[in-house]
């Protein structure tokens, strides 16, 4: 009985597969153009020449996000944030008012939101609010009608008036900016 091994042979782009037994060794050779050797063992043909040499982290240029898996080697750039017009402005005294009631359009007040009550901007409106003592400002939604207080024109919640200026005031000069 005989043994008989079989090993491929790929060489320059050709493949063989050569028998090689206890007593003769005979080739098979699959479309080929090179010459199949019975003792030879399997080998690929050299890598073309290259300018990047290889690396255990591969580098990334700005514009080539990164795989799966891969390694981000440039920050991702911040999300565009909604640009507001400002449509007209003006300035005023602001109140704040925390008590639980309905507002003019019909919401339930919620001292912990940031809205207001204006007597002629409309609801829904967006309002960036600025006190004029200390240069923090908060953007208010319009869901009220109010204040009737003369020298002041907008009522702000309880904690949009914290956010710019200290409750114990009670009432500051802001200026206001109406957004599209």
């Amino acid at each position: 009985m005989t043994a008989v091994a079989a090993t491929a042979v790929i060489a320059g782009g050709a493949a063989g597969i050569a028998h090689v037994g206890a007593t003769e060794t005979t080739s098979t050779s699959l479309p080929a153009t090179a010459p199949v050797s019975p003792t030879a063992s399997v080998s690929t043909p050299a890598p073309a020449p290259s300018s990047a040499s290889p690396s255990a982290t591969p580098s990334r240029s700005d514009s080539t996000p990164a795989s799966r898996g891969g390694t981000r080697t440039s920050k991702a750039s911040p999300s565009p944030t909604k640009t507001r017009v400002v449509v007209s402005s003006g300035t005023c005294g602001a109140s704040f008012y925390d008590e639980p009631q309905g507002t003019a359009n019909g919401e339930t007040f919620d001292p912990n939101a940031l809205t207001a009550a204006s007597k002629t901007i409309a609801f829904n409106t967006r309002v960036r609010v600025t006190s004029m003592d200390t240069g923090k400002s908060v953007i208010v939604r319009i869901n009220d009608r109010g204040p009737y207080i003369d020298g002041r024109c907008l009522d702000l919640s309880r904690a949009a008036f914290d956010v710019i200026d200290d409750l114990d005031k009670g009432a500051v000069r802001v200026k206001y900016e109406i957004l599209k």
